[in-house]
């Protein structure tokens, strides 16, 4: 069976090195904070693959179409799967995924936030498997995210024992 990180090269995707904090903001917590076998992770956004916040920025339905949230989502997996990587060491340890909390910044009106944050849950699910990736998730809009960014996320992990 593949690893996580030989299906992420099959797929032709990559991994970000680490969020540097954008001029004049300062991020004093964990991306990744590891209690026991729970992974606790700190909401995250779009990077691109040389780790720079990813665009375009604003609210989905008035500056992102629905699929540039939907890609804004997966590209947010990513910039996940990168620092667990980092805290971690590896992918493989991950036991499962428990809880996923998707923000959308949203348009006024705009409903569709569940169909954004599946950019996130298709990846994380054909990565680890529908046993493995399963979690519980909520998908909500928010007025505004820290940046611009169109999307954010936390979640919860279960690490082998």
């Amino acid at each position: 069976m593949a690893t996580i990180e030989q299906r992420l090269d099959a797929l032709g995707l990559s991994l970000p090195p680490a969020l540097e904090a954008p001029d004049g903001s300062r991020l004093p917590f964990r991306f990744v904070h590891v209690v026991g076998r729970r992974v606790y992770v700190s909401g995250h956004g779009p990077q691109l693959p040389d780790g720079s916040v990813a665009g375009p920025f604003g609210k989905v339905e008035s500056d992102l179409t629905l699929e540039e949230g939907y890609r804004a989502a997966r590209l947010t997996a990513l910039s996940m799967l990168g620092s667990l990587k980092r805290a971690l060491g590896e992918l493989e340890c991950i036991y499962a995924w428990c809880r996923v909390f998707g923000m959308v910044n949203s348009a006024p009106g705009f409903r569709q936030q569940p169909a954004v944050i599946n950019g996130f849950s298709d990846l994380i699910l054909e990565l680890f498997g529908p046993d493995r990736g399963a979690h519980s998730r909520s998908a909500v809009g928010m007025a505004e995210l820290p940046f611009g960014i169109p999307v954010e996320i936390e979640a919860e992990l279960l690490l082998f024992g």
